[in-house]
């Protein structure tokens, strides 16, 4: 049920693709609580998805702009800027790719020139966004940036490859930044660590169904869906955290605090106690 808890709140959103995205439900609840926002993803991300569909439902501007490209996200935030009559109160960076990971390449023969782009558009570009909007002024007091993160950047995970040294980038650029936006702006930006979450960015894993049943298994409350996802991100663009920042925050139904759970621990061959 819906608390207005964004109610007046505008901002920008990057990510959404389609109803399994992230960013799509994230976008949907904070509609539902009252914000109003832009949409953007890049030009052929929007030619292959359904943005439209998302926009006309949360009456949404949609402005493509290319992440990675700095005088594309200036002209964004701009016409952001120009459409919302002013600064905004949040953003989403919903956004990373592997081209190493769509071709399932193991980590010990990466390609070097895709392991660049992988971090420019997963993670660097998160620095590129948070460097314009400085520039621009385009903040309000206390306004939120989150980023979406994955627990790979702490630990190691069979088939996520370069994405871990993208998301442990993504991370640091979230604290790095994290001093300046409180001290300069009283900004704050932190990263959310979410469960695994079937969607258009998860398919890609060759072994995803792996990385979700394990973590389903593992964690006491079970995987957080996206639509739970929207839920926190909605409460940490609103006047409730104004105080949380520079953290990664899992939310994750308490995976990240397991070493061995019961369920995984039923599943495990039992050696003869007798020759111990």
């Amino acid at each position: 049920m819906a608390k207005n808890i964004l109610n007046g709140k505008k901002g920008l959103i990057f990510g959404a693709l389609n109803e399994e995205s992230i960013a799509w439900q994230i976008a949907k609840k904070c509609h539902e609580e009252g914000a109003t926002f832009v949409l953007t993803n890049k030009p052929s991300s929007i030619r292959l998805g359904k943005l439209s569909e998302l926009a006309e439902t949360t009456n949404s501007k949609i402005i493509p702009a290319e992440i990675t490209e700095p005088d594309d996200l200036r002209r964004l935030i701009t016409e952001t800027l120009n459409h919302s009559g002013g600064r905004i109160d949040f953003v989403l960076h919903s956004v990373g790719m592997s081209r190493n990971i769509r071709k399932n390449t193991p980590y010990d023969s990466i390609s070097y020139e895709y392991l660049t782009e992988t971090l420019d558009v997963s993670a660097i570009s998160l620095h590129k966004l948070v460097q314009t909007l400085i520039s621009l002024d385009a903040l309000n007091e206390y306004a939120s940036i989150i980023a979406m993160t994955y627990v790979a950047s702490q630990r190691t995970f069979h088939g996520y490859t370069d994405m871990a040294e993208a998301k442990a980038l993504l991370e640091s650029i979230t604290r790095n930044f994290g001093v300046y936006l409180g001290d300069h702006k009283k900004v704050r930006i932190n990263a959310i660590s979410q469960s695994p979450t079937p969607s258009a960015a998860g398919s890609g894993i060759n072994n995803f169904s792996d990385f979700y049943t394990y973590a389903e298994l593992m964690s006491p409350l079970g995987n957080a869906t996206a639509a739970e996802c929207a839920d926190f991100c909605a409460m940490m663009f609103s006047d409730y955290t104004r105080k949380v920042t520079m953290q990664t925050l899992y939310h994750d139904g308490g995976f990240s605090s397991v070493g061995l759970s019961e369920h995984i621990a039923k599943l495990l061959p039992r050696q003869d106690e007798t020759s111990i």
